[in-house]
């Protein structure tokens, strides 16, 4: 269904002018759109629609501002296909609106005024929009040159000489109800090597390629040709190709999309709907061979019958719907791997192979996999010789196929935890206890004995270390529960949330405001807590939160600050969720101020203190907006003839540098992360952010292309004028953020001399790699999350 507002007159136009505005809503209802039409361009074979998608014909709840595609005059046909859309990942309300700035930029602002989606074109000359005849959304310039092209962002349809160039993506879309729609689990890229059709997972599994020479060194695309749709991936001329996959040539066709289902097929317009010509996969996958046919943890078998793969470990998702998948019954878990073990299926296929390990035994196989906390399945294949052969370990494990004529030569080796564990020592228990009357006795006494003597233990243990922080030279006050309730109004003013706890507002008695941390008892918590009351208890600078004292009480702990009125620096940068635009001169305090308080960390105290969870939820701000260090739980502190130590790191993804792997701990993780936050303030958005074109998800991203294409104008707050009016100095700072942000930690400045830069007294350096790029990005994709959720968040942050 479309729905699209024109602002005055019911004439359907496939241009527009700026200072447009269009709503998605019910007003108008013309055969089967709801609400008026944006764009229509019509051809001798199709005709596009540019508007607001509605799912539902009766219940509109959510809309897509879309293209979609149908056939020539076709106003009264409903048999509308969407081919591209600006905001599936996040659909907008009935009267959502979509304007046409004076300046150029397309916004789409959801019903409450937040904004969903938008071209990022506003200053670029933009002078109008035109729907071209192959279904392309531009706008162009004075000069009619391209700005913007929906053509650049791919969804899950490629359209008439649209080209899918090297990295970018399809993604197929599922519609679940009238009001969600989902990012389905496939994908199509095109890759050095050929062309590659995935199930998401991490890493992707390919179910469907065609592979390139390897001695063509070109930047590769793909392009469906007008007249005979031949598919290629090319080189630089048309003329210049790589035969891949032809359509049937009869008639012409009008656009392939990449199904829910995984199919990649080619779609034309006959007999009055959309008819499938082709199903490109189809050739060389088989339908047990798509990757989610049968689901997960799943086994299909000829004429599609899914089933699990065990009913001893796995059950159905669904009992009345079985190609949904399975789910284990006990699930994996790491550390109780002693209590694992595998399922052995032979005459099995997997619709991928990948080889991580090549010419081992089996067992070199199993064991591999049970060292691996990720692997959920060995693979094991093999030729003649059975006892070598190469290995494969997925992460996860998606559907596999029946082999009946036993055909295949792989294993396969199914990861499962131990369920009868907890039954066998149940079982033992009770014959133990139940041998006599007297021994149950015993028993009875041993354990009320245990249970005291442990009681006690730790009632003296929690005494003993109130007792030794207390004797710490230097350390703050110590306070009472009693004194924190009555400061606290029994813990009634909270302040925030997170998931360690919760943080409440106070005043002493000497009327001094304070904030109270409260951190519940598990062991690793009780760890942060010790080594936060230790790095900053006995230390103290302007741009450091003043930790007031603590306390600990039964199985909490408590932490007291300073109360900062203006709470923490998120709440002032990120556009959509800010108080207010913060000015220029105010910004650059801030950065100052954060720079200070690190530089004082890493070289003005007796140990190095690297806080290893920089970022803006920790940054502070008083009621003059100084700028003040928090949340110390992940600190690490450093001898200072130490350059570099060893250990495991945490910190909150987006935020920690590419040395995490090696854990290698310095000073210079700081640094990197003092990087990401400069460049949040200067561009005034979040280092991910998925309100933003799918290629700008990620700000680093982003940051390396301007570089490259030497507009790093367009990176400034584009909601601050005052930016604008002082963009020389922004510039200036993205230079230091820059230097700060280097891949090898080496190159990185340190904290003081990054101060003398912000100071005046010293210039960035000038021979600087501007490659951004966090490898973990690099080799996932643009647009997933998945690699950017890998390490363990900070343990202390969050609540405010």
């Amino acid at each position: 269904m479309l729905s699209c507002n024109s602002p005055a007159v019911e004439i359907y136009l496939p241009t527009a002018n700026l200072s447009t505005t269009w709503t998605a809503n019910n007003f108008y209802q013309f055969s089967y759109y709801e609400g008026k039409i944006m764009l229509i361009r019509e051809t001798n074979v199709a005709q596009f629609t540019c508007g607001f998608y509605c799912k539902g014909i009766d219940d509109c709840t959510s809309y897509l501002f879309s293209i979609s595609i149908s056939g020539a005059s076709n106003y009264v046909n409903q048999d509308f296909e969407v081919v591209w859309s600006a905001n599936r990942d996040y659909p907008v309300s009935e009267n959502a609106t979509l304007d046409f700035t004076a300046d150029g930029e397309l916004i789409l602002k959801d019903v409450d005024g937040s904004i969903v989606w938008t071209t990022n074109t506003a200053g670029k000359s933009v002078v109008g929009m035109n729907l071209t005849d192959n279904g392309n959304l531009v706008l162009f310039d004075d000069q009619n040159s391209v700005v913007w092209q929906s053509f650049d962002y791919p969804t899950d349809s490629l359209l008439p000489g649209q080209k899918l160039f090297a990295y970018q993506k399809l993604k197929s879309t599922v519609f679940i109800t009238n009001s969600t729609i989902l990012i389905g689990m496939y994908s199509l890229q095109v890759r050095d090597k050929g062309l590659f059709v995935y199930v998401e997972s991490n890493p992707p599994q390919a179910y469907y390629s065609r592979l390139l020479h390897d001695s063509i060194d070109v930047k590769r695309s793909i392009q469906l040709l007008d007249g005979s749709f031949t598919f290629y991936i090319y080189s630089s001329q048309i003329s210049d190709t790589d035969y891949m996959l032809y359509t049937p040539q009869e008639t012409p066709a009008h656009y392939m999309k990449l199904m829910p289902d995984g199919h990649l097929q080619v779609f034309k317009w006959k007999s009055e709907e959309w008819t499938m010509v082709e199903d490109l996969t189809a050739d060389s996958v088989e339908e047990c061979g798509y990757p989610l046919v049968c689901g997960r943890n799943s086994i299909c078998s000829s004429n599609q019958q899914c089933g699990c793969l065990n009913s001893e470990y796995f059950r159905l998702e669904n009992n009345f719907q079985p190609n949904l998948g399975c789910s284990a019954i006990t699930p994996l878990t790491c550390n109780a791997t002693k209590d694992q073990h595998f399922i052995i299926l032979k005459n099995v296929t997997y619709f991928t192979l990948i080889v991580d390990m090549y010419g081992v035994g089996i067992e070199a196989c199993k064991q591999a996999c049970l060292n691996n906390c990720s692997c959920k399945a060995a693979f094991f294949q093999h030729d003649s010789n059975a006892s070598k052969g190469d290995c494969y370990l997925p992460s996860e494990l998606f559907t596999m196929r029946n082999d009946n004529v036993g055909y295949s030569n792989t294993i396969a080796l199914i990861k499962v935890q131990n369920t009868t564990t907890s039954h066998r020592v149940s079982h033992k228990v009770a014959r133990v206890v139940g041998s006599t009357f007297g021994s149950s006795m015993l028993l009875l006494v041993v354990a009320i004995g245990f249970i005291t003597y442990v009681y006690h233990k730790r009632k003296r243990d929690a005494e003993m270390e109130e007792e030794y922080l207390d004797q710490v030279p230097g350390m703050p006050n110590l306070f009472s529960f009693e004194e924190l309730t009555t400061a606290t109004e029994n813990f009634s003013k909270k302040l925030g949330e997170g998931g360690f706890g919760s943080v409440f507002e106070g005043s002493l008695k000497d009327g001094s405001k304070i904030a109270v941390k409260c951190l519940e008892g598990l062991s690793h918590i009780k760890k942060s807590f010790f080594a936060e009351v230790q790095s900053i208890g006995s230390i103290h600078h302007v741009n450091l939160v003043r930790l007031r004292g603590f306390c600990t009480w039964k199985s909490r702990s408590f932490l007291v600050y300073d109360f900062m009125s203006n709470k923490s620096l998120d709440r002032w940068i990120y556009h959509g969720v800010r108080d207010h635009i913060l000015k220029w001169e105010v910004r650059k305090k801030i950065i100052l101020d954060i720079a200070k308080g690190l530089a004082y960390l890493h070289e003005e105290c007796r140990q190095k203190i690297v806080h290893l969870d920089i970022k803006p939820q920790n940054i502070l701000l008083d009621n003059e907006f100084n700028a003040k260090l928090s949340d110390f739980g992940l600190s690490k502190l450093i001898d200072k003839n130490e350059t570099e130590v060893f250990s495991t790191i945490k910190g909150t993804p987006g935020y920690i540098a590419p040395e995490w792997r090696s854990s290698i701990i310095t000073e210079k993780l700081d640094v990197y992360s003092f990087g990401i936050v400069l460049l949040e303030i200067l561009c005034g958005r979040k280092i991910f952010d998925r309100s933003q074109p799918e290629e700008s998800w990620h700000l680093l991203f982003v940051f390396q292309n301007c570089w490259e294409r030497e507009t790093l104008i367009d990176m400034i707050d584009k909601h601050s004028e005052d930016m604008q009016v002082h963009k020389t100095e922004v510039l200036e700072m993205l230079k230091l953020a820059s230097w700060c942000l280097q891949t090898n930690f080496k190159r990185r400045p340190s904290m003081s001399s990054v101060v003398k830069v912000l100071e005046g007294g010293m210039n960035v350096e000038s021979n600087l790699d501007y490659n951004f790029t966090d490898p973990r990005i690099q080799e996932s994709t643009v647009g997933d999350e998945k690699d950017l959720t890998l390490l363990s968040p900070s343990l202390l942050s969050g609540p405010r």
